[in-house]
């Protein structure tokens, strides 16, 4: 082909053409208008939250794929917050993100997917906490008889609180403190957790009165709707409240999770509020009742008292009679001892002098012996060559025993004569000194004589031997 030929031009075609962002726009208006609103059924995967409150995220299946999106304003009303792991049903609207050629889910709400899929989810959680001890009976504390101030946790609208104001101002009329709270939804959970908390941080003598037990209420609703308190955040914060709580959450049929750390559980908030205080009129019958037995216990432990009182002074002794008793056998005794001690002392006496003449008799014959013993030494002893010695010192003690046996009475007793002594013991040496009557002892040499005198000293007394 030369250089000046003409161009070749390029082939006509019906084809429309189109710019990229009008195939963008194109499929995008398709998708919006083709599908409208829808509910996708899958499990959260690739979560992510960015600084901008947006959530992104993608939902899947056994066989694919669809990447969702929620945006900022839509968060807290999406029902429950979203995780990794949990099979949601999306609620939403498809749509497309031109600049990645991708299409998503932008999501208004979310769904856990099924009962079954939740009450797994709520029983897995139960099964951690009650493995942590959060649960135990030992936890569960008393609540009080009549508490001062009863804090409510609790939505301010609806027929809950008016429930619990009613059924307390019919039984005892009580200080009740409202904390506000979201009962369902998104942040319904750290809500409720954070009321609880702030209850308990209360200190006791702030100027907002600590209440004495706390009551966490809403009606009834679906699994869906109760799902705030069967939350997390929720139950622990129920476990290390220090104030004693009921949780009175949904019908009697409904059960949560905080019926198991709370320390009561009521089936209802009108219940609740029964359990939080007695009733008025209760209190006073029972009052009274008690107050009947006391007075009836006290009037028959009285009478008891005042029978046994009277037997035992039946049982008692005449006093007067006994101390006149008494009086008289001192006096007997008195009199008694006045003639029992001369008596006394003339026994002790006459025992003294007989032993006195016991212990003379032993004398005597204990000299005798020694005297014999002694013949019988010198005898010994005259056979040796001091025989010449002892025969003097033999003459010289049997002079000195001569000489000892010549001042003794007992040598003039021998001879016939006698002792006269008075009842002490002494020696009678005048006549003058013995009286007519007087006792006095004759002292032999082989024995003692008593007797009485019988005649004045001047005349010729003649002595009757013995008594």
């Amino acid at each position: 082909m030369s250089d000046d030929a003409p161009p070749l031009h390029s082939p006509v075609s019906n084809i429309p053409e189109y710019t990229v962002s009008e195939i963008a726009g194109a499929v995008k208006r398709t998708l919006e208008g083709e599908f409208g609103r829808v509910r996708v059924r899958g499990e959260i995967t690739e979560l992510k939250r960015y600084p901008s409150g947006h959530i992104y995220f993608s939902l899947k299946d056994e066989g694919a794929k669809l990447a969702g999106v929620i945006w900022k304003f839509a968060v807290p009303r999406l029902g429950l917050a979203p995780e990794n792991g949990v099979e949601v049903i999306a609620t939403g609207k498809i749509s497309s993100y031109a600049e990645r050629s991708s299409y998503q889910l932008i999501v208004e709400r979310l769904d856990y997917a099924g009962v079954g899929a939740l009450l797994a989810r709520i029983e897995a959680l139960r099964g951690r906490l009650a493995a942590e001890g959060l649960f135990e009976a030992a936890r569960k504390r008393p609540l009080p008889l009549l508490p001062r101030v009863i804090g409510v946790i609790t939505s301010e609208r609806g027929a809950v609180i008016q429930d619990i104001r009613t059924t307390l101002t019919r039984r005892f009329p009580r200080t009740i403190l409202l904390w506000p709270v979201p009962v369902q939804g998104e942040g319904a959970a750290e809500r409720i957790a954070a009321a609880i908390a702030g209850f308990g941080a209360l200190p006791e003598s702030g100027p907002i009165p600590r209440p004495d037990v706390l009551i966490v209420a809403r009606g009834g609703g679906s699994l869906e709707d109760l799902m705030a308190f069967n939350d997390e955040a929720v139950v622990r914060a129920v476990a290390n409240c220090p104030i004693p709580l009921i949780s009175a959450v949904g019908h009697e049929t409904d059960t949560t999770l905080i019926d198991f750390a709370a320390d009561r559980r009521a089936p209802t908030p009108t219940a609740a509020a029964e359990m939080a205080v007695p009733a008025r009129a209760d209190l006073l019958a029972d009052l009274a009742q008690k107050a009947a037995r006391l007075a009836g216990a006290i009037e028959r432990r009285r009478q008891a008292a005042r029978l046994r009182l009277n037997t035992a002074a039946a049982a008692l002794p005449d006093l007067p009679s006994l101390a006149g008793a008494a009086r008289q056998r001192l006096d007997d005794r008195m009199e008694r001892l006045k003639r029992a001690l001369p008596a006394l002392l003339v026994h002790h006496q006459n025992a003294l002098r007989l032993a006195s003449s016991r212990l003379n008799a032993a004398l005597r014959h204990f000299a005798l012996r020694q005297r014999g013993r002694a013949e019988r030494i010198i005898a010994r002893l005259t056979t040796a060559p001091l025989a010449a010695s002892l025969r003097e010192q033999r003459a010289h003690l049997a002079g000195l025993a001569a000489r000892l046996l010549s001042v003794s009475h007992h040598a003039v007793l021998a001879r016939g004569y006698a002792l006269l002594r008075d009842p002490r013991g002494e020696p009678l040496t005048s006549a003058a000194a013995v009286r007519p009557g007087s006792r006095i002892t004759i002292e032999m040499h082989d024995g003692n004589l008593r007797a009485r005198t019988e005649s004045a000293p001047a005349q010729q007394a003649e002595l009757p031997l013995g008594d």
